[in-house]
């Protein structure tokens, strides 16, 4: 079934907006009944993994929750798979066009009734009583805004790693706006849940950039503040593969030096700009020195964050990590 949503951020959100985003065909009790936890998972071309992705959500206990899908005109059999797993679970399913990633998580976020939110790839698996921790959590912490967990790897055949990524426990007890800036600190997507009217109030996703993550994180962390995390709960099971739409360092670094050309008067802009330009020549120099020395002249810096990443061009690639 196919829904059209226009101008979905245009209004002020009241309870209205959820007659007018299920339309026609979705049961009176849908609407009236309002979980706490919207999952909104964004479906494209994952016909091997979508449906371990969903079932991983539908099996949460202890916590009222939804799930919404879109699958964004997908080419391969993700279509029949989502139609099947709808009519055995009862999610709320919509298959239409390709849109786009960014433009498909804005119509879900205009679907979501939950009081918190989070959004769900569909290639990854989440793990048990995940919905149930973070939002306990949420609830614990009424001032705060977003909060965020842990992540362990997944591989394609689905073996899970055994400890969680290091990265992201740099952000427990919170993770600020300027940490995130300067790339002292990394969030990651699948290790969300967010009060549903705060994204909102920011206009929901921002359509001038091809991921959704770090634009809504900064703008919500520069308007709320720091934001927690914890140690206490894994959010995700990540899967990684060849077709990761991070794994695209080029066009990700060329966009966030996009976007932090939105907070051109912050202080700390010209840091952040050097510190983002030193990561991408340290990728570069790790995956394809060719390239590394060719944008060179746009990316060096005399600053300590380039320096101590120059000398990658001429270490031997097996002594070095990405």
């Amino acid at each position: 079934m196919e829904y059209s949503i226009t101008n979905m951020f245009a209004e002020k959100m009241t309870e209205d907006v959820y007659v007018k985003a299920f339309a026609e065909g979705v049961e009176t009790e849908q609407r009236e009944h309002m979980p706490l936890v919207s999952v909104l998972l964004a479906s494209y071309n994952h016909e091997k993994y979508v449906e371990a992705a969903v079932r991983s959500v539908m099996e949460q206990k202890g916590v009222d929750f939804e799930l919404v899908v879109i699958d964004d005109g997908s080419t391969d059999h993700s279509p029949d798979i989502l139609e099947k797993l709808q009519g055995e679970l009862g999610f709320r399913y919509i298959h239409r066009e390709n849109k786009g990633f960014v433009p498909t998580m804005n119509e879900l976020l205009s679907l979501a009734r939950g009081k918190y939110f989070c959004s769900f790839a569909s290639d990854d698996i989440m793990p048990p009583d995940r919905l149930k921790k973070q939002s306990d959590f949420m609830e614990r912490h009424p001032r705060s805004v977003a909060c965020f967990g842990q992540i362990k790897t997944l591989s394609p055949e689905g073996d899970v790693s055994a400890e969680v990524v290091p990265l992201y426990m740099k952000n427990v007890p919170e993770v600020s706006f300027e940490q995130v800036l300067v790339s002292d600190r990394a969030i990651h997507g699948c290790s969300e849940m967010l009060l549903t009217e705060a994204v909102r109030s920011l206009g929901g996703y921002d359509t001038r950039f091809y991921f959704e993550d770090m634009p809504l994180y900064l703008a919500l962390l520069y308007k709320y503040g720091p934001q927690p995390a914890s140690a206490d709960f894994v959010c995700c099971y990540y899967r990684v593969h060849g077709s990761n739409m991070h794994g695209d360092h080029g066009r990700m670094y060329r966009e966030i030096l996009r976007l932090l050309d939105l907070y051109k008067g912050h202080k700390l802009y010209r840091t952040a700009c050097r510190r983002w330009k030193a990561r991408w020549f340290s990728t570069l120099a790790y995956k394809d020195r060719g390239e590394a020395f060719r944008m060179l002249p746009k990316l060096a810096s005399f600053s300590p964050s380039f320096l101590l990443r120059l000398p990658k061009l001429f270490i031997p690639k097996r002594f070095l990590k990405c």
